[in-house]
């Protein structure tokens, strides 16, 4: 494993450990990027990734300020297939240090495919489903990876 992700997720397991909840106005900024059926999928997501969401998705649009809201939501739901591993944050590093071993160690490594079925169910755009995927434009592919792991 390199030092960037290391370090990566580090940051990212320290932010995991505060149960704060999105301020009120992050979250209306969230939503109005967000279709019904995706907000109510946002708001199933756990408090820290939430949180983590919003920086991701701040940062994209700051990288891509032609995003389109298709795009800005993939940022948003960008993990939203954890919901589908329901690991809490011990589990998650299990799953990080482990591998893909068990369902729900395999679903929490898999997450961008799951998620891109949970979008696809709640009628998501096939923009947002792709770039959740990884695809798409390939300046959004590029500025959704950067604002991740940053």
């Amino acid at each position: 494993m390199r030092v960037g992700s290391i370090a990566h997720l580090a940051r990212r397991f320290v932010g995991s450990l505060s149960r704060r909840e999105p301020l009120a106005a992050d979250v209306a900024w969230a939503h109005q990027h967000l279709l019904p059926s995706e907000a109510a999928l946002w708001d199933r997501m756990a408090v820290q990734d939430r949180r983590h969401s919003l920086l991701v998705a701040r940062r994209f649009v700051e990288r891509l300020p032609d995003a389109t809201r298709h795009e800005a939501a993939a940022a948003l739901l960008h993990d939203v297939g954890k919901l589908q591993a329901g690991l809490g944050t011990l589990g998650r590093v299990l799953a990080t240090v482990v591998g893909p071993r068990g369902t729900r160690f395999r679903a929490y490594h898999d997450h961008e495919r799951l998620g891109a079925e949970l979008l696809a169910e709640a009628g998501s755009d096939p923009g947002t489903v792709g770039l959740v995927q990884g695809s798409g434009r390939p300046e959004a592919v590029a500025a959704l990876a950067a604002a991740d792991h940053v």
